[in-house]
Protein backbone atom coordinates (compact mmCIF):
# COMPACT_ATOMS: atom_id res chain seq x y z
CA UNK A 1 0.00 0.00 0.00
CA UNK A 2 0.99 3.09 -0.93
CA UNK A 3 1.36 6.56 1.88
CA UNK A 4 2.30 10.01 1.37
CA UNK A 5 3.02 12.60 2.97
CA UNK A 6 3.44 16.59 2.35
CA UNK A 7 4.66 19.75 2.86
CA UNK A 8 4.57 23.01 1.60
CA UNK A 9 7.41 21.94 -1.02
CA UNK A 10 7.66 18.21 -1.11
CA UNK A 11 5.11 15.44 -1.72
CA UNK A 12 6.59 11.89 -1.12
CA UNK A 13 5.13 8.60 -1.45
CA UNK A 14 6.28 5.58 0.20
CA UNK A 15 5.32 2.01 -0.15
CA UNK A 16 4.71 -0.52 2.71
CA UNK A 17 6.65 -3.11 0.72
CA UNK A 18 9.89 -3.05 0.68
CA UNK A 19 9.17 0.67 2.86
CA UNK A 20 10.56 2.00 -0.48
CA UNK A 21 9.98 5.72 -1.66
CA UNK A 22 7.99 5.54 -4.64
CA UNK A 23 7.80 9.46 -5.40
CA UNK A 24 9.50 12.84 -4.27
CA UNK A 25 8.13 15.59 -5.96
CA UNK A 26 9.05 19.45 -5.41
CA UNK A 27 9.30 22.55 -7.68
CA UNK A 28 7.11 20.75 -10.10
CA UNK A 29 9.45 18.15 -10.44
CA UNK A 30 9.60 14.62 -10.20
CA UNK A 31 13.16 13.62 -8.47
CA UNK A 32 12.84 9.80 -8.10
CA UNK A 33 13.38 7.14 -10.82
CA UNK A 34 9.86 5.92 -11.60
CA UNK A 35 11.23 2.26 -12.59
CA UNK A 36 11.23 0.81 -15.85
CA UNK A 37 11.10 -2.90 -15.88
CA UNK A 38 13.37 -3.18 -19.23
CA UNK A 39 16.21 -0.92 -17.08
CA UNK A 40 15.44 -1.47 -13.14
CA UNK A 41 12.33 -2.35 -11.97
CA UNK A 42 12.86 -0.95 -8.60
CA UNK A 43 13.28 3.15 -7.11
CA UNK A 44 15.04 3.29 -3.87
CA UNK A 45 15.19 -0.55 -2.05
CA UNK A 46 16.12 -0.35 1.48
CA UNK A 47 18.61 -3.05 1.87
CA UNK A 48 18.65 -4.91 5.19
CA UNK A 49 20.22 -7.63 6.41
CA UNK A 50 22.87 -7.68 3.99
CA UNK A 51 24.19 -5.16 1.28
CA UNK A 52 24.85 -6.67 -2.15
CA UNK A 53 25.85 -10.17 -2.83
CA UNK A 54 27.08 -13.46 -1.07
CA UNK A 55 29.07 -15.79 -3.09
CA UNK A 56 26.48 -18.73 -3.95
CA UNK A 57 23.30 -16.06 -1.47
CA UNK A 58 25.15 -18.42 1.03
CA UNK A 59 26.41 -17.77 4.53
CA UNK A 60 28.13 -19.30 7.83
CA UNK A 61 26.56 -18.19 11.54
CA UNK A 62 26.71 -20.70 14.53
CA UNK A 63 27.79 -24.14 12.52
CA UNK A 64 24.67 -23.53 10.09
CA UNK A 65 24.53 -22.49 6.59
CA UNK A 66 21.94 -19.68 6.01
CA UNK A 67 20.90 -18.28 2.36
CA UNK A 68 19.60 -14.36 1.74
CA UNK A 69 19.20 -12.88 -1.99
CA UNK A 70 21.02 -9.90 -3.24
CA UNK A 71 20.54 -6.74 -0.90
CA UNK A 72 18.46 -9.03 2.03
CA UNK A 73 14.93 -9.71 2.43
CA UNK A 74 14.20 -6.37 3.97
CA UNK A 75 13.42 -4.99 0.04
CA UNK A 76 10.26 -7.96 -0.58
CA UNK A 77 9.02 -7.72 3.09
CA UNK A 78 5.81 -5.43 3.85
CA UNK A 79 6.46 -3.35 7.02
CA UNK A 80 4.02 -2.24 9.50
CA UNK A 81 3.02 0.79 8.81
CA UNK A 82 2.28 3.90 11.49
CA UNK A 83 1.24 7.71 10.48
CA UNK A 84 2.98 10.06 12.72
CA UNK A 85 1.71 13.51 11.63
CA UNK A 86 0.76 14.43 8.09
CA UNK A 87 4.75 15.14 7.61
CA UNK A 88 5.99 12.04 9.45
CA UNK A 89 5.45 8.00 8.99
CA UNK A 90 7.02 4.97 9.98
CA UNK A 91 7.60 1.43 8.74
CA UNK A 92 8.37 -1.63 11.10
CA UNK A 93 9.65 -5.02 10.23
CA UNK A 94 10.03 -7.90 12.74
CA UNK A 95 11.74 -11.12 12.58
CA UNK A 96 9.11 -14.12 12.12
CA UNK A 97 9.49 -17.62 11.44
CA UNK A 98 10.28 -17.01 7.40
CA UNK A 99 13.16 -14.76 8.29
CA UNK A 100 14.70 -17.10 10.59
CA UNK A 101 15.12 -19.42 8.29
CA UNK A 102 17.27 -16.84 6.53
CA UNK A 103 18.78 -15.00 9.13
CA UNK A 104 18.57 -16.43 12.65
CA UNK A 105 18.73 -13.52 14.70
CA UNK A 106 15.55 -12.04 16.39
CA UNK A 107 15.41 -8.22 15.44
CA UNK A 108 12.83 -5.11 14.67
CA UNK A 109 13.90 -2.88 11.88
CA UNK A 110 11.90 0.49 11.52
CA UNK A 111 12.67 2.62 8.24
CA UNK A 112 10.62 6.41 9.29
CA UNK A 113 10.71 9.25 6.92
CA UNK A 114 10.27 13.10 7.97
CA UNK A 115 10.07 16.15 5.78
CA UNK A 116 11.39 19.39 7.29
CA UNK A 117 11.61 21.81 4.51
CA UNK A 118 13.24 20.97 1.48
CA UNK A 119 14.65 18.02 3.22
CA UNK A 120 13.29 14.40 3.31
CA UNK A 121 15.26 12.46 6.36
CA UNK A 122 14.98 8.99 6.03
CA UNK A 123 15.72 7.56 9.28
CA UNK A 124 16.89 3.48 10.30
CA UNK A 125 16.71 2.14 13.53
CA UNK A 126 17.65 -1.55 14.12
CA UNK A 127 16.59 -2.66 17.57
CA UNK A 128 18.38 -6.31 18.61
CA UNK A 129 15.90 -8.17 21.52
CA UNK A 130 17.69 -11.05 21.83
CA UNK A 131 20.90 -12.76 23.24
CA UNK A 132 23.34 -12.95 21.36
CA UNK A 133 25.43 -10.17 19.38
CA UNK A 134 23.48 -9.29 15.79
CA UNK A 135 25.76 -8.72 12.29
CA UNK A 136 23.93 -7.45 9.71
CA UNK A 137 24.61 -4.84 6.28
CA UNK A 138 22.27 -1.86 6.34
CA UNK A 139 21.95 0.70 3.07
CA UNK A 140 20.40 2.70 1.19
CA UNK A 141 19.87 2.57 -2.36
CA UNK A 142 17.78 5.38 -4.04
CA UNK A 143 17.92 6.04 -7.93
CA UNK A 144 17.08 9.69 -9.11
CA UNK A 145 15.93 10.87 -12.52
CA UNK A 146 18.83 12.71 -14.70
CA UNK A 147 18.14 14.34 -16.37
CA UNK A 148 16.09 16.53 -13.73
CA UNK A 149 15.24 19.26 -16.57
CA UNK A 150 14.37 19.07 -19.98
CA UNK A 151 17.10 20.25 -22.31
CA UNK A 152 19.43 19.01 -20.61
CA UNK A 153 21.71 15.12 -21.28
CA UNK A 154 22.80 12.52 -18.62
CA UNK A 155 26.13 13.84 -19.52
CA UNK A 156 25.44 17.49 -18.17
CA UNK A 157 25.56 15.93 -14.67
CA UNK A 158 27.73 15.77 -11.41
CA UNK A 159 28.29 13.90 -8.65
CA UNK A 160 29.87 16.01 -6.32
CA UNK A 161 31.32 14.65 -2.55
CA UNK A 162 31.83 16.32 0.02
CA UNK A 163 35.88 18.61 0.83
CA UNK A 164 36.90 15.77 3.36
CA UNK A 165 36.81 12.73 1.32
CA UNK A 166 39.25 11.09 0.19
CA UNK A 167 37.68 8.23 -1.84
CA UNK A 168 38.89 4.81 -2.24
CA UNK A 169 37.64 2.73 -5.13
CA UNK A 170 36.70 -0.70 -3.62
CA UNK A 171 37.42 -3.45 -5.81
CA UNK A 172 35.46 -5.74 -7.13
CA UNK A 173 35.53 -9.11 -9.38
CA UNK A 174 33.69 -8.97 -12.65
CA UNK A 175 30.66 -10.55 -10.50
CA UNK A 176 30.59 -7.67 -8.12
CA UNK A 177 32.70 -9.34 -5.27
CA UNK A 178 35.70 -8.18 -3.11
CA UNK A 179 39.08 -8.61 -4.64
CA UNK A 180 41.28 -6.73 -2.25
CA UNK A 181 42.22 -4.67 -4.62
CA UNK A 182 41.25 -1.27 -3.38
CA UNK A 183 42.87 1.41 -5.42
CA UNK A 184 42.59 5.25 -4.84
CA UNK A 185 40.31 7.14 -6.89
CA UNK A 186 41.44 10.94 -7.47
CA UNK A 187 38.70 13.49 -8.61
CA UNK A 188 39.36 16.56 -9.68
CA UNK A 189 37.79 18.87 -7.08
CA UNK A 190 35.50 16.15 -5.51
CA UNK A 191 33.43 15.93 -8.78
CA UNK A 192 33.03 12.83 -10.83
CA UNK A 193 31.75 14.02 -14.31
CA UNK A 194 28.39 11.37 -15.07
CA UNK A 195 28.40 9.23 -18.63
CA UNK A 196 26.82 5.65 -19.40
CA UNK A 197 29.58 4.44 -19.85
CA UNK A 198 31.06 4.92 -16.49
CA UNK A 199 29.05 2.15 -15.01
CA UNK A 200 29.82 -0.22 -17.75
CA UNK A 201 32.00 -2.57 -14.83
CA UNK A 202 28.62 -2.30 -12.69
CA UNK A 203 28.94 -0.19 -9.57
CA UNK A 204 31.48 2.31 -8.13
CA UNK A 205 31.78 1.60 -4.81
CA UNK A 206 34.38 4.04 -2.58
CA UNK A 207 35.49 4.22 0.85
CA UNK A 208 36.33 7.40 2.90
CA UNK A 209 33.63 8.87 0.58
CA UNK A 210 33.26 11.73 3.48
CA UNK A 211 29.39 12.56 4.66
CA UNK A 212 27.80 13.50 1.77
CA UNK A 213 27.46 13.65 -2.20
CA UNK A 214 25.58 16.35 -4.75
CA UNK A 215 23.45 15.41 -8.09
CA UNK A 216 23.60 18.58 -10.10
CA UNK A 217 24.06 20.15 -13.80
CA UNK A 218 26.29 23.29 -14.06
CA UNK A 219 23.58 24.31 -16.53
CA UNK A 220 20.25 23.65 -14.72
CA UNK A 221 18.55 24.63 -11.65
CA UNK A 222 17.30 21.54 -9.99
CA UNK A 223 19.82 19.22 -7.90
CA UNK A 224 19.50 16.54 -4.61
CA UNK A 225 21.80 16.41 -1.79
CA UNK A 226 22.49 13.33 -0.02
CA UNK A 227 24.11 13.48 3.18
CA UNK A 228 24.96 10.19 4.96
CA UNK A 229 26.57 10.74 8.39
CA UNK A 230 28.02 6.87 9.58
CA UNK A 231 27.68 5.18 6.63
CA UNK A 232 31.49 4.21 5.66
CA UNK A 233 30.57 3.34 2.02
CA UNK A 234 29.08 5.00 -0.96
CA UNK A 235 27.73 3.55 -3.89
CA UNK A 236 27.07 5.21 -7.44
CA UNK A 237 25.28 2.61 -10.07
CA UNK A 238 23.17 2.66 -12.77
CA UNK A 239 22.33 -0.61 -15.20
CA UNK A 240 25.30 -1.63 -17.03
CA UNK A 241 25.86 -0.97 -20.84
CA UNK A 242 22.57 1.41 -21.31
CA UNK A 243 21.53 4.50 -21.32
CA UNK A 244 19.46 4.21 -18.44
CA UNK A 245 18.27 7.70 -17.44
CA UNK A 246 18.77 7.82 -13.48
CA UNK A 247 21.69 7.71 -11.37
CA UNK A 248 21.60 5.47 -7.93
CA UNK A 249 23.73 7.15 -4.63
CA UNK A 250 23.88 4.47 -2.14
CA UNK A 251 24.94 5.38 1.38
CA UNK A 252 26.14 1.40 2.69
CA UNK A 253 27.35 0.05 6.27
CA UNK A 254 29.01 -2.27 4.87
CA UNK A 255 30.53 -4.81 2.17
CA UNK A 256 29.58 -7.69 -0.15
CA UNK A 257 31.50 -11.35 0.12
CA UNK A 258 34.79 -12.15 -1.01
CA UNK A 259 34.29 -14.15 -4.56
CA UNK A 260 34.06 -17.98 -3.81
CA UNK A 261 34.21 -17.55 -0.57
CA UNK A 262 31.03 -18.83 1.86
CA UNK A 263 31.83 -15.89 4.71
CA UNK A 264 30.89 -16.68 8.20
CA UNK A 265 29.01 -13.84 8.97
CA UNK A 266 30.13 -13.25 12.52
CA UNK A 267 33.58 -12.47 10.61
CA UNK A 268 33.05 -10.73 8.09
CA UNK A 269 34.75 -7.65 9.09
CA UNK A 270 32.57 -4.53 7.15
CA UNK A 271 29.43 -6.00 8.94
CA UNK A 272 27.95 -4.27 12.02
CA UNK A 273 27.39 -5.91 15.00
CA UNK A 274 24.49 -4.93 17.72
CA UNK A 275 25.05 -6.34 21.19
CA UNK A 276 21.73 -7.90 22.62
CA UNK A 277 19.66 -5.58 24.26
CA UNK A 278 20.73 -2.70 22.45
CA UNK A 279 19.99 -0.50 18.99
CA UNK A 280 21.44 1.34 16.26
CA UNK A 281 20.22 4.40 14.57
CA UNK A 282 21.62 5.63 10.98
CA UNK A 283 19.81 8.78 8.99
CA UNK A 284 20.12 9.67 5.46
CA UNK A 285 18.88 12.99 4.52
CA UNK A 286 17.95 14.45 0.99
CA UNK A 287 17.61 18.04 0.00
CA UNK A 288 15.85 19.10 -2.83
CA UNK A 289 16.58 21.99 -5.08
Amino acid sequence: MLHTIRNEILTVSIHSLGAQLSSIRANGTEYLWQGDPEIWADQAPVLFPYVARLTKEQYHYGGETYSLPIHGFAKDSEFAFSQESPQAMAFSLSDSPETRRAYPFPFRFTVSYRLEGNRLIQGFLVENPGPDTMFFGLGGHPGFRVPLEEGLRFEDYRVELSPEAQPVRVGFTPQCFLNGQDKPYPLESGVLPLSHSLFDEDAIVLREPGCGARLYSPRGGRAVAVDFPGFPYLGLWHRPHTSAPYVCIEPWCSLPSRQDLVEDLAEQPSLLSLPAGETLGREIIFTFD
